[in-house]
């Protein structure tokens, strides 16, 4: 079986970052599963890709439908002979598509990673229900429940939780956060990792450190950022310098394998507005970091506020900063929230779990169920 996964993605993050554990499981636990994956070139998933051992192949995408991407897609169809075609973006489903008009491509399943509703738009629902497509596989049931709004065939809808190896887990970086930043060892570290777009609402987590150092004059806690800098980070960095944060709010910029940092901090803070399930959250449990997040897509289907960890609402500075200031007054909560975390971890969210899953989705279609 020979599966080619496509992405559409220019960036780094949870969904690349999906393909890559996915593929790296199938590889040790199926590997008379071919996996290749098709990333455009020159960008940050395709230097990623070439420190592994995954097989990829790259294409140009200079604009949305760039039709030399559709045509690598027919190219490596024929050649390697695909079985399915895994779609990882929205904007992979078109490229396929288009593909598809030129060549009658082998059947598509798609992952459905985020909790955006599919807009209602004729174009972007004949999209998403595109007849090629055979399976969705929702990374939870808040994400399913918003797909299901817009497909037409409810039974492809399904949920597969996104799940991170265990296998493979390093705390090796090039530098010591407390060093890089001068970070004294009486002070608490709180990482914050992700790209710097909308969804992740780095505002309201600028917010969240005035409420904490500016009105509540904790100044014992410093907060680590990382991700990749976007056109938003002008105005972000910008926004702590008016609030003189410089001292309390670090911004790293992308930096490879920034899961490894995890074990460096004290708590892994989320303020995001919207998502599907982030791998970070696994990363976390698996390191025995206790997490902080608003609580939004599918994040309440494995982190229970006050039991493994804790929930806020989104947009809630005001509530984030009391939660992390509880945390930390309250020192019991940590070995309770990351024990439990990492039992549900193990139990039902490990890259096993989420390979063979997958994996008899694959089968299913290809038998035409």
């Amino acid at each position: 079986m020979t599966i080619l996964h496509i992405s559409a993605v220019k960036s780094w993050g949870g969904g690349e970052n999906h393909i890559e554990t996915l593929c790296y499981e199938l590889k040790q636990s199926n590997p008379e599963i071919r996996n290749i994956v098709l990333c455009v070139e020159n960008n940050l998933f395709h230097q990623r890709l070439n420190e592994t051992q995954i097989e990829f192949q790259t294409a140009p995408l200079a604009y949305n439908l760039d039709l030399r991407f559709s045509f690598k897609i027919i190219a490596l169809c024929k050649s390697e002979k695909v079985d399915l075609i895994h779609i990882h973006d929205p904007s992979a489903i078109a490229l396929a598509i288009l593909a598809d008009k030129f060549s009658n491509l082998p059947p598509f399943i798609f992952s459905k990673k985020t909790s955006f509703p599919i807009k209602d738009k004729k174009l972007t629902l004949y999209k998403y229900n595109y007849h090629k497509i055979k399976k969705y596989l929702c990374v939870s049931e808040e994400t399913r429940r918003i797909t299901l709004e817009s497909i037409k065939d409810k039974d492809k809808v399904i949920t597969v939780y996104q799940g991170t190896s265990i296998t493979n887990k390093s705390s090796e970086t090039d530098f010591l956060l407390r060093d890089k930043f001068g970070i004294d060892e009486s002070k608490k570290i709180v990482g914050i990792i992700g790209n710097h777009i909308r969804a992740k609402n780095l505002e309201t987590f600028i917010e969240t450190v005035n409420i904490i150092v500016n009105i509540k004059k904790i100044t014992n806690i410093i907060f680590v950022q990382i991700g990749s800098f976007t056109n938003r980070t002008k105005d972000l960095i910008t926004k702590v310098q008016e609030l003189k944060l410089e001292n309390y709010i670090h911004f790293l910029g992308y930096v490879p394998k920034a899961s490894n940092f995890i074990p460096q901090f004290d708590a892994l803070l989320m303020t995001s507005q919207s998502e599907g399930i982030p791998e970070v959250i696994f990363e976390s449990f698996y390191h025995k970091k206790p997490v902080i997040s608003t609580n939004v897509g599918g994040i309440a289907e494995i982190l229970e506020d006050d039991i493994n960890g804790i929930l806020t609402l989104k947009q809630n500075p005001e509530m984030l900063s009391e939660k992390i200031i509880y945390l930390f007054n309250n020192k019991e909560l940590e070995e309770k929230f990351t024990t439990i975390s990492y039992q549900k971890l193990i139990t039902n969210f490990t890259a096993s779990v989420m390979a063979q899953k997958t994996l008899k989705e694959y089968k299913n279609i290809l038998n035409g169920n």
